[in-house]
């Protein structure tokens, strides 16, 4: 047998005895799994040892002011306090006020005057609480009704957002009453919120009137669609109708020339003569000359 025989017998000896079931199943030699740092390259190895740092994700509105606190302004400070207590129902002490608002209330003399001296702010000095002035002061759907009637008495209705101020359940209290038939609203066109209410004096009865219309006739009416103008003369004409035309204006009289002290040349002032027994002698019209004097 010739040498080359001999080598490809033995090849196929050798792959017989191999096992290919262990290729996929047993993982790598560490000999291949770690390569040897000289081996890696430059890029590698630093990926490696310092891996990308994530920016972490913030929600910071970079065109708008931060909120650093109450300050250090006593105007500042004292808005703080106000709006606070603004919104507070119950009376509060002043201490509470100055841990609750991060404000020197209790400590500056001259923020304690300022915020006392306030318009809004309530002072009772038996209690020595503090309190909110409110524009209206109810608390309760019945009281409220009443400040409405009283308001509308007076010829017009109440912002929704002051009494939402004073009771912060106002709104609530008020689409109650409005289905109610107690009181009467409007509202913004765009989001439909609550905008002016006034007393409804009409109570929705039939035989007073005031009931709410049907759905049917309302849904038939905003269906309704004006048409433009060329198809409105169209339209009219078809139904036998004219457009009604405007009454015009009647002529006004030429304004005459406002009289100035420029511009034109002087008029002639006549001479009325009453001496009429002097007529014939003296001529009036003219300006008096007196005579020359004999030498």
């Amino acid at each position: 047998m010739s040498r080359l025989a001999q080598d490809a017998a033995a090849f196929k000896s050798v792959l017989k005895r191999q096992d290919y079931t262990s290729w996929h199943s047993q993982p790598p030699p560490p000999s291949e799994a770690a390569t040897p740092a000289s081996l890696q390259t430059p890029a590698e190895s630093s990926s490696q040892s310092t891996p990308k740092k994530k920016r972490p994700k913030t929600n910071i509105v970079y065109s708008q002011p931060a909120d650093t606190g109450t300050g250090l302004n006593v105007n500042t400070q004292l808005v703080y306090a106000v709006n606070h207590l603004k919104g507070t129902q119950n009376p509060m002490r002043l201490q509470d006020i100055a841990i609750v608002t991060n404000t020197p209330l209790d400590t500056d003399h001259f923020l304690l005057e300022k915020f006392k001296a306030h318009d809004r702010i309530l002072w009772d000095p038996k209690t020595d609480l503090y309190s909110y002035k409110h524009e209206f002061n109810f608390r309760n759907k019945a009281a409220l009704l009443t400040e409405i009637q009283r308001q509308t008495r007076k010829g017009g209705g109440i912002p929704v957002r002051a009494l939402k101020e004073s009771w912060k359940e106002a709104p609530a209290a008020i689409e109650e009453l409005e289905k109610e038939g107690e009181v009467l609203v409007t509202r913004t066109l765009k989001d439909g919120q609550l905008r002016m209410v006034f007393w409804n004096e009409i109570k929705p009865t039939e035989e007073a009137g005031g009931m709410p219309v049907e759905k049917e006739f309302s849904d038939l009416w905003h269906s309704l669609k004006v048409p433009n103008d060329v198809d409105l003369l169209k339209q009219l004409a078809s139904e036998g109708l004219q457009v009604t035309n405007a009454e015009a204006p009647a002529p006004k009289a030429p304004a005459g020339k406002k009289k100035g002290k420029r511009g034109g040349a002087p008029r002639q002032r006549q001479v009325r003569i009453t001496n009429t027994h002097m007529k014939g002698e003296i001529d009036l019209s003219r300006d008096y000359v007196a005579p020359a004097k004999q030498k």
